[in-house]
């Protein structure tokens, strides 16, 4: 086959080349972590201990908690704090429900969570 037969398919395939590259750069730079907030529902709502009031109640408690993972902010208070709300001794039900609302809700603050709760002890031990 001549050039004369088949137009040159070089700048065509060149386009396509260039046009599959740009996607691919765009997945690549895209973030991996994203919310899924199905699975934080089933995961609080289904386990007992919780009793919000509604999926939007349980939802914006697990934001808020999202909102509290800053650098600065102790894993310790975290714990104090969803204790307190949740009116409980339980070590286990209030790290259960952090970690879930962060990995979950905000998994983009899992490195902060993990740097905040490096070291942690229990304060008299986990109940």
């Amino acid at each position: 086959m001549t050039n004369t037969e088949c137009p040159s398919l070089v700048p065509t395939l060149t386009a396509v080349l260039a046009a599959v590259s740009a996607a691919l750069g765009a997945m690549a730079l895209a973030p991996l972590a994203h919310a899924d907030t199905a699975a934080y529902l089933i995961n609080v709502t289904v386990r007992p201990g919780y009793h919000f009031a509604n999926a939007d109640d349980a939802l914006d408690y697990g934001y808020r908690l999202c909102d509290n993972v800053i650098p600065g902010r102790t894993y310790a208070a975290m714990i104090g704090t969803v204790k307190a709300d949740l009116q409980t001794t339980d070590e286990y039900q209030a790290a259960y429900l952090i970690n879930q609302a962060v990995n979950e809700l905000c998994p983009a603050r899992i490195p902060q969570l993990r740097q905040s709760a490096a070291g942690y002890q229990p304060a008299g031990g986990a109940s």
